[in-house]
């Protein structure tokens, strides 16, 4: 799993143990992970709440994005025109693939702008006790909620 372990920390990458279950009556088998772990994607539900937050309410660029949140350090042509995995991952929110639970963005709406409305929602899932804190961190908290 990839991101920050914080919403300050720098990114790791953090190699899991899983745990794995089969049901007896049907053979089905189920895997289990930590709560932040989502299906299909390589890094946290938190860091990707963090990069929402801080690609659409800080307005941080995306190359500043991945800085933050991705360990990658080498990088590869894409790098110089944006990050593609933010963009995926924007799209993936509008077409409420990732996050569902969000409510939808108006459709003609920018990836910066979607960006921002998922982060916000996030940040509403946030532990109350975390009110104080910047708006990037509790999205980067709620996200591990919402997942």
């Amino acid at each position: 799993m990839r991101g920050p372990a914080g919403p300050n920390a720098p990114a790791v990458l953090l190699v899991l143990k899983l745990r794995r279950y089969r049901c007896l009556p049907c053979g089905a088998v189920i895997l289990v992970g930590p709560r932040e772990l989502l299906p299909r994607r390589y890094y946290s539900a938190a860091a990707i709440g963090l990069a929402l937050a801080l690609y659409g309410l800080v307005l941080a660029t995306a190359r500043e994005v991945r800085r933050r949140i991705s360990p990658q350090t080498i990088l590869g042509a894409t790098a110089f025109t944006g990050w593609a995995t933010l963009r995926r991952w924007t799209r993936a929110v509008a077409h409420r693939r990732l996050f569902p639970a969000l409510p939808s963005s108006d459709p003609s709406a920018t990836l910066r702008r979607v960006a921002a409305s998922a982060a916000a929602s996030l940040a509403a899932y946030a532990d109350p006790t975390s009110r104080g804190e910047a708006l990037e961190h509790r999205a980067f908290l709620g996200a591990a909620h919402a997942a």
